[in-house]
């Protein structure tokens, strides 16, 4: 037997309904906010991460599915949905569009190498959001009251929003000075990815799970800190809509997240529930200007998020909550006889056709096994037809809650189980 590949899985009937109300949820919400969806290659050429990831982010350095096609060319399963987004708004030209800003969102599987363990595998599916054009701090709170919408819709109440500002480049600049010369006296008492990380980019030091409970991490100088007066100004906005939209939020300096693309706003939503585990985080975004730019596009700000199904899903068992995700037949046909069966086939097409969900026996069971067969698929009604019924062309039909039976004119099944279904 060949079994399923180390870090995936299968997602089965009974719990892909699940996944399904999920993602059409989001979608329905990401239509309320006027998103529109973009389907992107499951792999790009490797340069695209490079360029926009970031060459010493943990995805880069250890996480990514790499391989090289007949062509010789090196190809990357995509890691994160935002780079191959921006690479296709750069492409197509969609900075061109009269309507601005251009509002995305995509859902689909991601691929990383890394120790599969509770909600993380090395195929996930995401759902994010993307939004290019603006540099307005509404459009943040927008992006954010997004992704809370999205959780909230589906009872999630343990939440927690942390949001934090990386600022603009030249407070970036200022920050980096100051963390290398905080680290660099004892960089030999971390990691070797933060000894490759002090000069390159310092600030991922701040989101090293290994030393995370060294002392110099507790007394790193703050970005907030090093924000000069109109990265400060955006971020005073930032929280002011959040207040306005009566999101609740905490500010956390230490909030750098994991890709270099980043500046500006940054946040991530995270579980509170007991016993949903150390690893936390739901739900990552923040404001990437600059990467369009780098991607060989016009000058283009840029704000959105990710979040994981599978991350989801486990939030939600932590909670308790059930999906009201229901999975009932609408009809089952029951045929006694060798012309009633026949026949059963043209009933069973006829109900679909009228929009309800039906279902008859494919394996010559007697009676007795049909009825057992609509218990299981929880069927609404069982219209049971024999060949002395099919001569009189009528047919018994037998509410499955209720236990009440009736005859029915053949002619007039449809509709009966049309009306009495809605």
């Amino acid at each position: 037997m060949v079994n399923i590949p180390r870090g995936t899985q299968d997602i089965l009937p009974g719990n892909v309904e699940k996944w399904q109300y999920i993602e059409e949820m989001a979608r329905d919400i990401c239509k309320r906010f006027n998103y529109k969806e973009i389907r992107t290659p499951i792999f790009e050429h490797t340069e695209l991460f490079l360029r926009s990831v970031g060459e010493t982010t943990d995805i880069v350095t250890k996480e990514m599915y790499t391989f090289e096609d007949r062509g010789e060319r090196s190809l990357t399963l995509r890691p994160e949905g935002t780079a191959a987004v921006v690479r296709s708004y750069v492409e197509n030209k969609m900075f061109g569009n009269p309507s601005q800003p251009t509002k995305l969102y995509y859902c689909g599987p991601m691929f990383r190498y890394e120790r599969p363990q509770a909600g993380r595998f090395r195929q996930f599916v995401q759902f994010g959001v993307e939004a290019l054009g603006s540099n307005d701090a509404s459009i943040d709170a927008e992006v954010i009251a997004l992704a809370m919408e999205i959780y909230k819709s589906l009872g999630l109440k343990k939440l927690k929003l942390v949001i934090n500002s990386l600022g603009d480049k030249s407070s970036r600049s200022a920050h980096r000075d100051a963390l290398i010369a905080h680290f660099s006296p004892r960089i030999d008492e971390f990691c070797s990815d933060c000894n490759s990380r002090l000069e390159k980019n310092p600030m991922r030091i701040l989101d090293c799970k290994k030393d995370r409970d060294h002392e110099l991490m507790h007394t790193a100088p703050s970005i907030l800190e090093y924000l000069n007066a109109e990265s400060s100004e955006y971020f005073n906005k930032v929280k002011s809509y959040l207040t306005d939209l009566e999101i609740d939020f905490e500010v956390d300096s230490g909030l750098v997240r994991g890709l270099d693309y980043y500046n500006h706003t940054a946040f991530e939503i995270m579980s509170d529930a007991e016993g949903f585990g150390a690893i936390t985080t739901l739900c990552g975004g923040g404001r990437y200007n600059g990467l369009v730019e780098s991607l060989g596009g016009p000058e283009t700000p840029g704000i959105g998020f990710a979040l994981s199904i599978e991350r989801l899903l486990a939030a939600l068992n932590a909670e308790g909550i059930e999906l009201p995700v229901e999975e009932r037949v609408d009809c089952y046909v029951a045929a006694i006889g060798e012309a009633a069966s026949a026949k059963s086939v043209f009933l069973v097409n006829e109900l679909r056709k009228a929009g309800l969900v039906a279902e008859k026996d494919y394996l010559n069971k007697k009676v007795k096994g049909q009825f057992k067969a609509a218990d299981r698929l929880q069927a609404k009604f069982v219209a049971i037809l024999g060949d002395e019924e099919l001569e009189r062309k009528v047919i018994n039909v037998k509410n499955m809650d209720s236990g009440h039976q009736e005859e029915v004119q053949l002619e007039q099944l449809i509709s009966y189980i049309v009306e009495k279904s809605h």
